[in-house]
């Protein structure tokens, strides 16, 4: 930026006069005392290096689609992307009510007055309980990464340990923010899984569970799209006094019993796949699950919604539950800091489930698990590909492995995408010992000249 003096259309203080009466009104001479605690070596002394600005609306806007023009949309190509942002239908009616202007706000999709918004999240909690077959369920977090990071951590909190254990098969992202987000009070160690089958390895997990684990967190179907042994890790994690944290896509819960039924003490996952597009890497929103324990329901950082009678007969009112555990209330001596949320999303996920339906989630998930087993037996067959787990049941994506074709995921990725493919989202660095392999979704929008058009692509590239 050059050293000259410019007016900001849509910034009322960038002018000159408005600046000064501001810094008068604060008994301030210069925009330097304002930093004057910070020590002069450690403030940038000269301009930032960044362009002139575009100091007209209509410039701004062809610069800011310009950027976006850059892009290539799942519409645009035939995508087979996952690992945590998948491509669904999105009934129209979703991006219907989500647009209102009772709920649509600038802020965490909460605006000041409740017109309908309290309504609406108990709802989308009462059908996410169902599903989940557990009686509390948070409002929306900031996605399901989060989610997962504060489930361990009411994990910690509830137990009194410091140990977390982590299945080494989840997503880098997400272990990465569990990390970030608790290693001030938690300890991180990994559960290896077996690279024959996909699924944690139970005699390791046996050597790790001791009296200083707070909990064990699992994906079920895990990352790379295997259903695991739930019954199986509970009882190895409940016998030593641990909790069991499950992350879990609601999405399959339609075909696969709830974590809840084999012993899950908290759940967790992300509801992008509930009526949410796939926007520059998706609209999305954390949800955590429990049964009705109140010493657990307690380390809820998040709000909880709850319906009870007012004073008139035969009226509801919706609010708050056991808002005094809320930073909200407590201030810093809250659990956790609760900030911007999702609730807009929350809304969404509820006029999803209601649009579906108990039928209709079940009709959805059979629909995905089978053309998830056509589309593995069909690339199956395609010379120089192998299907590392091809005996287990996988949901949504699996994992396939290109090392007899002698060609890197990268390599193949570039050729599908010249032909308008979005290739499987490249394991080889996160998961070297899986090889030269990537993770391929398939879901409801994928038909099976879809799959065909994959593989033909596919046998022609390894081919050459």
């Amino acid at each position: 930026m050059t050293n000259s003096i410019h007016v900001y259309p849509y910034i009322p203080n960038s002018v000159p006069e408005v600046k000064a009466r501001m810094l008068a009104a604060i008994g301030a001479s210069s925009m330097d005392e304002l930093y004057a605690e910070i020590p002069p070596e450690l403030r940038m002394q000269r301009p930032l290096n960044l362009p002139e600005p575009l100091l007209s609306e209509h410039r701004l806007k062809r610069h800011v689609q310009s950027l976006l023009a850059k892009n290539t949309s799942c519409d645009q190509v035939l995508s087979f992307l996952g690992g945590g942002c998948y491509q669904h239908h999105v009934p129209a009616v979703c991006d219907e009510v989500n647009g209102r202007s009772e709920f649509l706000t600038a802020y965490a999709g909460e605006p000041y007055d409740d017109a309908g918004r309290f309504q609406a999240l108990f709802e989308y909690a009462s059908m996410m309980g169902e599903m989940l077959e557990m009686e509390v369920v948070s409002i929306p977090t900031f996605d399901g990464h989060q989610a997962a990071a504060t489930a361990v951590r009411m994990a910690g909190r509830h137990t009194g340990r410091r140990v977390v254990l982590v299945a080494e098969h989840v997503s880098p992202d997400l272990y990465s923010v569990m990390q970030n987000y608790g290693r001030s009070d938690l300890e991180f160690r990994r559960a290896p899984f077996d690279l024959a089958t996909g699924t944690l390895d139970m005699g390791r997990l046996a050597s790790l569970l001791n009296e200083e684990v707070a909990c064990l967190f699992i994906d079920n179907p895990s990352y790379l799209g295997v259903i695991q042994d739930g019954p199986a890790i509970a009882a190895a994690v409940h016998a030593c006094g641990a909790l069991l944290v499950v992350g879990v896509d609601p999405t399959s819960l339609g075909v696969i019993a709830p974590p809840s039924t084999y012993g899950a003490d908290i759940v967790c996952g992300d509801i992008q796949s509930l009526g949410m597009h796939m926007s520059y890497g998706g609209g999305h929103g954390g949800f955590i699950g429990t049964h009705d324990n109140e010493a657990l329901v307690m380390q809820y950082p998040s709000r909880l919604f709850g319906i009870a009678p007012t004073k008139v007969p035969g009226e509801y009112g919706f609010g708050d539950v056991a808002y005094s555990r809320t930073s909200f209330d407590k201030r810093e001596n809250g659990n956790e800091f609760v900030g911007t949320a999702a609730a807009l999303w929350g809304i969404t996920a509820g006029v999803y489930m209601a649009l579906m339906g108990p039928q209709g989630m079940l009709d959805l998930a059979h629909t995905i698990i089978c053309r998830n087993a056509y589309a593995k037996q069909q690339l199956a067959s395609v010379p120089g590909i192998r299907i590392p787990h091809a005996e287990q049941v996988h949901f949504k994506e699996f994992v396939v492995n290109f090392d007899a074709s002698g060609k890197s995921v990268k390599t193949i990725n570039r050729a599908l995408l010249e032909q308008g493919i979005f290739g499987g989202h490249d394991l080889s660095i996160a998961f070297p010992a899986l090889g030269q392999c990537a993770l391929y979704s398939f879901t409801e929008v994928h038909s099976q000249e879809d799959v065909a058009t994959l593989c033909e692509a596919l046998a022609t590239i390894l081919e050459k």
